[in-house]
């Protein structure tokens, strides 16, 4: 009774501005003002660790662990399905990810009974469609909805065998052990579209050739349409129907000739790996990691260190770095409320998903706890939130 009269108070007086510690167990992750984390957790292939730094006024990275159960069926199939949602222009379209994407991975799974590519497709693809239908709804009310999008990054482990599937910028990045060294070595399971690459400049070019001006360079960044860095998402309508871009959307997101097919995609790229006794873990981010670190960097930090706590040690580095390049202290940078934090860092995210060879190896079908944990930021009153910034 005492313990729950003090957290009373402690939430009425503690200030509101970021810097509540949540207490008790780790089991729903901890606040640690702009951070949230999960230092560990177990799910049916393994350990995991999860961690969220927050810099926009609301959080735009969404995020989930999803273990047991892939369907809707009793005979299963199981695994563990993660997903990073880095949104830009807004958090809804994030937060429709967050909450649909894996019950539709779910709905296929089960109308297919087996785990594949094709039904991870067809689940981005309902995903998309349903963002869509939001969209159509609150044109007449809220315009703006049809420039917010996401990037969305899913990893589904599922007998043995790691699907990556990828729309947008954020990057999977596994750790081996070479046998031979006994070196971890880094290697980059996901496609990205962004196009600051040039592959990505190319196949953008290729599948516009009568718009010389698709992609753009616009103060020393490549833009689609100088508009947006990546070339394919889920939601921003306004570049996917002709539509949706028109008054009453903002100026800065209509195009100034009407477009006759999508100029970006919701198609995700996916890969298919059949996982070794020595692949080690996957680390899975949003592009507010690998801005500031490499790969190889990255993977040494998780392997030279205890499991537990490795997402938040990969985000801490992140910020030292970011701290670095703005010549300014990390204890400083922490001061930093979200909002102007955007200034300095991106949101980011990371989940590092450890892979325990016995336990990866056994069938689908074999069963363990369910879990889902989402990653989390700070919540107030939405009156009192400044308009966040695009990104991406």
């Amino acid at each position: 009774m005492l313990s729950r009269l003090m957290n009373f108070l402690r939430a009425c007086w503690l200030p509101s501005s970021d810097r509540y510690v949540q207490p008790g167990s780790d089991a729903a992750g901890r606040q640690d003002g702009l951070l949230w984390y999960k230092d560990t957790g177990q799910h049916l292939n393994g350990e995991f660790a999860m961690a969220v730094v927050q810099a926009n006024s609301l959080l735009e990275d969404q995020s989930q662990v999803e273990s047991g159960p892939l369907s809707t069926l009793e005979s299963g199939p199981y695994g563990t399905f993660v997903g990073i949602y880095d949104g830009h222009g807004g958090p809804e379209t994030s937060r429709y990810i967050n909450d649909h994407l894996f019950q539709n991975l779910k709905r296929f799974t089960s109308e297919q009974q087996s785990m594949s590519v094709d039904v991870i497709r067809k689940a981005y693809q309902a995903t998309e469609e349903g963002f869509l239908s939001v969209v159509t709804k609150q044109w007449p009310m809220k315009p703006q909805i049809a420039a917010v999008g996401s990037c969305c990054l899913v990893g589904v482990i599922c007998g043995g065998t790691l699907y990556i599937a990828n729309v947008g910028d954020s990057r999977a990045v596994l750790g081996r052990v070479m046998k031979a060294t006994g070196e971890v070595l880094a290697i980059q399971l996901s496609s990205e579209h962004n196009v600051a690459i040039e592959s990505v400049r190319q196949e953008m070019h290729s599948l516009h050739p009568d718009d010389s001006r698709i992609v753009v360079l616009k103060h020393n960044v490549w833009r689609v349409k100088g508009l947006i860095q990546v070339s394919r998402s889920i939601g921003d309508i306004y570049l996917k129907k002709a539509e949706f871009n028109r008054e009453p959307l903002y100026t800065k997101f209509r195009l100034r000739e009407p477009f006759k097919r999508p100029i970006l995609s919701s198609e995700p790229s996916i890969s298919v790996h059949e996982l070794q006794p020595h692949d080690q873990f996957v680390i899975f981010a949003s592009d507010g990691l690998w801005e500031h670190l490499s790969n190889q960097e990255a993977v040494d930090i998780v392997q030279n260190h205890p499991r537990s706590g490795s997402a938040r040690r990969l985000v801490k580095t992140a910020l030292q770095e970011a701290a670095k390049k703005r010549e300014m202290r990390y204890s400083d940078l922490k001061k930093i409320e979200r909002g102007v934090r955007r200034h300095f860092h991106d949101d980011i995210t990371v989940i590092v998903v450890f892979l325990d060879s016995n336990l990866v190896s056994r069938a689908s079908s074999a069963r363990g706890p369910s879990l889902s944990v989402r990653g989390r930021g700070i919540n107030i009153p939405a009156k009192t939130l400044a308009p966040s910034m695009e990104t991406s």
